[in-house]
This record gives structure tokens, sequence and C-alpha cells, in this order.
């Protein structure tokens, strides 16, 4: 025992001595001195370690992208790590095959083979040594999987090996792949699984609209090869815009489904300049639509197109104190129409393929022609109010009718008022247990009938209030015409100059003959 704990005193004064020599060689050896050594030490190294390292990391470039690579190289280990990794790592899958889909943990090490190689992979993890604080801090830790193999098979890991990793990893992605709903928060895109059940067969739209809509999305989702011939990234702009309540989000998760894309919700409040909105689009995937929802409300995206008179005018408005008297929210985004034009249509939007981007507004007159031109938003589609087909499809997904003898009516009434799909859904949906389709139905006639007195009563009110305008207005100018042939008059008789300050005043009395 005595020997044994002298050699493990040895041992520790040897581990000591060694630190301490280091350290002072990492910090008083000259740092081209250092170096010269450093590498011939790795050269040594190397006939005693004859094994090649290759470390794969999650995030690249400036940006902090997350690599492709890494994800394939994640995939691809999932089935060896639930085998042979002791600490895993679960994520749980609604839906799927597999409900809880395995990857390694940090530090975790497994082993594979290719062709009568074996290999070893390894997950890492970099914890930044400094701490700061920040209202958008970076990424705090950085992972990577690392590759070692024998060098004597540097040529067949490298050629073969890690293509095959690559392509079966994506490979299992898209065999196990499950649609995501993203949004952004802070600086980075979270994301939760997309179960939006719309179909175009459940949307509440004409027949042609919708056979239009599908045959475009068919044709883009085919036209890598001939947006590449023509110069243009491989990219599609659809402006969605109508009423409150016309299907605008169905439309989306429809078009979502239908292509079996990604949706990545931009909230552009919460994007604090140009530079972060550029971040946001390049973390984007392949085979995504990029939803902008309710854009004339987002930002002030036409502010720096005013005129100066007309901000010095509007000064008050802007100023957050008046803002929150007025109950409104005030944004820290500095994003401009410039920058996000170029999110939509400038060089950023050629980094990565196959996306569509939608904008919906209920108002589309309020939009800046710049950024709804075609070329940005090449579609428009017009969501309207509930027609006698719309209402059809919707009777058949709430009711399970094709045909009813109350079906003539409610087409009538359906021409005569305006009202929204969602109404007309809400109308439709039985509310008891003895609720069957002729009562949905009678309810939904008398909930357009009140609909279209409302609209009637909401009219005459206008016109009532547009009659008694130009009443007052009428009222206005007469008395202004007495009063400038009564003052004409007197300054007439009597040949009384008269200096008179309003402009349109003295025009009306020098067009009654009188010098003023």
């Amino acid at each position: 025992m005595m020997m044994m704990g002298e050699t493990w005193s040895q041992l520790g004064s040897l581990i000591a001595t060694a630190m301490f020599l280091w350290a002072m060689f990492d910090k008083y050896f000259p740092h081209h001195l250092r170096s010269l050594i450093l590498s011939h030490s790795k050269k040594l190294a190397s006939f005693v370690y004859p094994y090649i390292q290759i470390k794969f990391h999650e995030f690249t470039g400036e940006y902090l992208k997350r690599s492709e690579a890494y994800a394939a190289i994640e995939t691809y280990l999932s089935e060896k790590s639930s085998s042979e990794a002791k600490s895993l790592k679960a994520v749980v899958v609604k839906d799927s095959s597999q409900p809880v889909q395995l990857s390694m943990d940090e530090n975790e090490e497994v082993t594979d083979e290719f062709e009568g190689i074996k290999v070893w992979w390894v997950v890492k993890k970099i914890t930044p040594r400094t701490q700061s604080f920040s209202f958008y801090p970076e990424m705090e830790e950085k992972r990577y999987y690392k590759l070692t193999f024998h060098k004597s098979h540097q040529q067949i890991v490298c050629g073969k090996y890690i293509s095959h990793v690559l392509q079966e990893g994506k490979a299992i992605t898209v065999r196990n792949r499950q649609r995501k709903l993203c949004i952004n928060k802070s600086r980075k895109w979270s994301h939760v699984t997309f179960e939006h059940p719309a179909s175009f067969d459940t949307l509440a739209m004409e027949s042609k609209k919708k056979e239009d809509i599908i045959n475009d999305l068919i044709k883009f989702s085919q036209g890598k090869e001939y947006y590449a011939k023509i110069g243009k990234p491989w990219k599609r702009g659809y402006l969605l815009y109508g009423p409150p309540g016309t299907g605008k989000s169905s439309m989306i998760a429809a078009m979502a489904n239908f292509m079996n894309y990604d949706i990545y919700d931009l909230e552009l409040t919460n994007v604090k300049d140009n530079t972060q909105l550029r971040r946001l689009l390049i973390e984007t995937t392949s085979k995504s639509i990029i939803v902008i929802e309710d854009i004339d409300c987002s930002l002030d995206l036409t502010g720096q197109r005013k005129k100066k008179k007309e901000r010095v005018n509007n000064e008050e408005k802007n100023d957050p104190a008046s803002k929150m008297a007025n109950g409104e929210e005030e944004s820290n985004s500095k994003v401009t129409l410039s920058g996000l034009l170029n999110f939509i249509d400038g060089l950023w939007s050629a980094c990565g393929g196959e996306r569509i981007i939608v904008f919906t507004t209920n108002y589309v007159e309020k939009l800046d022609p710049a950024l709804i031109r075609r070329g940005r938003m090449d579609k428009h589609i017009e969501l309207s109010y509930c027609g006698l087909e719309a209402f059809k499809v919707l009777a058949r997904n709430y009711l399970d009718i094709d045909s009813h003898p109350l079906f003539v009516t409610i087409g009538h009434l359906l021409e005569e008022t305006n009202i929204t799909p969602a109404d007309v859904a809400e109308n439709l949906m039985p509310k008891a247990l003895n609720d069957d389709a002729g009562t949905c139905l009678e309810k939904l006639i008398e909930a357009i009938k009140t609909a279209k007195e409302e609209a009637k009563k909401k009219a005459e009110e206008e016109a009532r209030l547009k009659a008694e305008k130009e009443e007052r207005k009428k009222q206005e100018a007469t008395q202004e015409d007495v009063k400038v042939k009564s003052l004409a008059k007197e300054v007439k008789e009597n040949g009384v100059e008269v200096v008179i300050d309003d402009k349109t005043l003295a025009k009306e009395v020098k067009e009654n003959e009188v010098i003023a």
C-alpha cells in the first residue's frame, strides 16, 4: 500500500510539473517559436498516433447557418446511437412510425464500419469561456461531430464513406420527415409540428380558382431547371388579399399540405433590423413557405417614402407617449422597406431554392406598389365573400350533404348579401345533438337575412351622413357667397379701400369688380 501511495504521489507531482511547464511555454515562448515547436511535435505524434480526425460543426459561416452535413450525420447515426451509446437524447414525434427519435448526447462515441474499415464518431460541445450579457445573445454553445479513422484509409473515408453517410442521412430524413411550423423568436427560429388539416378539398372556393392555384404550385415545384435557365432564384410570391374571414390562413395551410412544405411564420415586429432579417432568411430551408400575415399592419414600411413635411406633421402621432395614451404598441424594429424588398427579391433571396413567399392583407390598397409588383408577388389571389359554389363545399364539410331543397334559397341570398365563409361555416356547424342538416341550413338563412338587413341599414346610414355632409357644404358655400357679395356692395357704395387677409375672399371680391 505504501508503494502504491508513493507511485500516485510521484505521478501527481509529474502531472503538476507538466502542467506548470506547459503554462510557462504557452505564456512566455515567442509566438513564431511556439508554432514551430507545435508543428514539429504534431509530426512526431503522428508516428505514434496514426489516426486522422475530421470535425463537422453544427453551424457554419458568419451568419451561423445550420450545416446540412451535421443534420445528415445526426440522422444517420440515430439508429446506431440507440444500440451502442449509453447516453441518449430523445425527441417525441407525433404520427410517425418511430414516435421517439434518439440521438447521441454530448461526449458519446459510436463505431461504424464501411467496406471493412472501422471508424469512430463522437459528438462534442464547445462552451464559451467568457460570459456576456446582451438582449440579442449569440449562440451560447456550439456542437460538432468528430470522425476518427486510421490514416491508411483516408482516401476511402474522405471519398466514398462521407458521401455515403450524407446521402443515407438525407434519405432517412425524407422518409421520416415531419413538417414544421416555425416562428422567429429573438434571433432564431423556433418550431412546433405542423398539424393543420386544411386541404384544397376542404377550402371554400370556386373550383376553377382552386385548379388554377394547384396547377401553378405544381408548375413551380417542377421548375428548378426552368428557373436556372431564365436566371431567376427558384422562388415564387403569392399575395392573398380580401376581407377578414375569407380563408387566407386556411389557403396557406392547404398549400403547405399539398406541397408537403414547412411553414415559416415571420413576425416582422420581432426582427431587430435588416441584418437580422437576412439571417433569418438564410436559416430557412428549401421546400418551405415563408409567410408574413397582415403585411399592412406589420410595420410602417412606407414611412421612408413620405415627404419631409408629412413626417413633421406626423411627429405627434409617432411620439411614444402619444402611442401609449392611444393604446398602441411601440416596436423597436428597424426593418425598412428596402430591406424587405431585398429579402423578397434581392441578392439574398437566392440563398436557397424552392421557397414560396406569401403576404396576406385585408387592405391591399394600403400596400406600397413596389412591394406587390409582379416579380415579387407573382400571383395575386383575391379571397372574397362566400358564393354558392363555396357554400356547397362548406355544406359538404360540415353537414356531409351535397344537395338540399334549401340550397336554392341560400344561393339567391348569397347573391344579394356579402357574408364571409367563416360566418357561413359558423352557422353550418351543429351546436346541439339534435341539430340536423335542415336545422343548420335554416339558421344560416336567418343569419344571411340578418346580415342583409344590417348591410342595408349601414348603407342607408352612410347615404344619410353623405347627404348631410353635402348639405352642410352647400350651406357654407351659400353663406360665403352672401358674405362676399355684401362686402363687395359695401365697398363699392362707400368707396372704401379694404385690406383682406383671406386670399379666397379677396379673389371673390375682385371677381365682383371691386378693387380691394
